[in-house]
């Protein structure tokens, strides 16, 4: 690209019948006013567009960091949600088998309680034949004693008489 100094410092042939010198050195002075001009505008827009391809850059940049971080968290968070539910499979199963363990238990206690019940009224059946039989022991003694008293009288008498 040709830079306003070049064109200012430009010399050109003179010819006989050439242009004006002084005409076209106005003109060629405007040229490189304007050139110059135009000139730093472009190099300004040239940085303007770098640093916003800078920015840009940075922004992709932090766009797919982001996009990164975002992927992290999600698996993350399936992750946790995975394990939870593991977690909570793994409560619900050993409640089960608690519950299931603290049932049979209870179940065995029953049985041992019905059994203990069982036995109990036999002992009591046992316990009042034994009573009742004692008691009619008792009173067949207590009728004999009667007896015994009831000949004992009558011996008596029987001796009183005789005598």
């Amino acid at each position: 690209m040709i830079t306003p100094m070049e064109i200012h410092n430009k010399e050109f042939k003179r010819k006989v019948r050439g242009y004006d010198q002084d005409e076209v050195d106005e003109f060629l002075d405007k040229i490189v006013v304007d050139y110059e001009k135009l000139y730093r505008e472009n190099a300004e827009l040239k940085d303007k567009i770098n640093l916003q391809n800078e920015k840009m850059e940075h922004y992709t940049n932090l766009e797919n960091t982001l996009q990164n971080t975002l992927l992290m968290a999600q698996k993350a968070s399936e992750d946790i949600e995975k394990n939870a539910r593991k977690q909570a499979e793994n409560i619900i199963q050993e409640a089960e088998n608690q519950g299931k363990s603290i049932l049979e238990e209870a179940n065995k206690e029953i049985i041992n309680i019905i059994k203990k019940k069982e036995e109990l009224v036999k002992d009591v059946k046992i316990f009042k034949t034994k009573v009742s039989t004692l008691l009619e022991t008792q009173k067949e003694i207590l009728n004999e004693i009667d007896d015994i008293d009831n000949r004992k009288e009558y011996v008596e008498e029987e001796i009183e008489f005789n005598n």
